[in-house]
């Protein structure tokens, strides 16, 4: 391995690490495939990743199973570790690194405006602004998308036990919720993709693609819609 390259694992080309963005977040709805893909990638192209540890927040299960009585808890949970986690991502290591994340700081008030009534989203603001989180702005987003009959199918076959009774209403006012937010985003390259009939992860064909054309961004908004591929995750 020579300086200008970096070692990949399952992918038939070499990748300049300078091609690379120096940060990438990955973004979409619960079971869509976010930290799954970041894995990969990361493990490609020796990231440094930085991923949503749901399994420590201990009012999640709540939640899926009352969100009125457990939102403002859930979500000042989060807040509190993804402005904690953000922190390792100072601007001297961004330039000595590549980072990858299963999630952008954003997520954080888009969800919180579609869970909390006003007085706790009021609340939750405060507390937010209180935090000044300096949050790196990401050099390539990528938004994953799938629909909520698909996004349940996902849920049910990993098993995860809290999130058997996330309904398909929740996750459509979580789809419409990431849908009205990136229609409007505009800070960084964005590249969205169709992740409705595809298996980025198991699927080597279909993850070359999605790295090759991944590549070639470097600013505006960007479409992957792989409709060639025909198994599914």
């Amino acid at each position: 391995m020579t300086n200008n390259q970096t070692e990949t694992h399952l992918l038939p080309f070499d990748v300049n690490p300078d091609d690379l963005p120096k940060f990438i977040a990955i973004e979409g709805p619960i079971g869509v495939g976010k930290t799954s893909l970041a894995k990969r990638m990361a493990n490609a192209f020796h990231y440094e990743s930085l991923l949503e540890n749901a399994d420590d927040n201990p009012f999640l299960a709540d939640f899926y199973q009352d969100q009125s009585q457990n939102a403002l808890a859930t979500q000042l949970f989060f807040l509190f570790q993804r402005a904690q986690q953000l922190k390792k991502l100072h601007q001297d290591d961004l330039f000595n690194s590549l980072y990858i994340a299963d999630f952008m700081i954003e997520k954080d008030g888009l969800f919180a405006k579609s869970t909390l009534n006003p007085e706790e989203f009021k609340l939750y603001d405060q507390v937010y602004q209180q935090l000044n989180i300096d949050a790196p702005k990401p050099d390539l987003v990528l938004y994953l998308q799938a629909s909520p009959q698909t996004l349940i199918q996902r849920i049910n076959s990993r098993g995860v036990k809290a999130e058997q009774t996330i309904h398909a209403d929740y996750l459509t006012l979580i789809n419409e919720a990431y849908s009205n937010f990136f229609h409007y985003y505009d800070d960084a390259p964005l590249l969205i993709i169709n992740a409705e009939q595809v298996d980025l992860i198991n699927d080597e064909q279909a993850f070359v693609s999605l790295v090759k054309y991944m590549l070639t961004i470097k600013n505006g908004r960007h479409y992957f819609n792989p409709t060639f591929f025909s198994e599914t995750l």
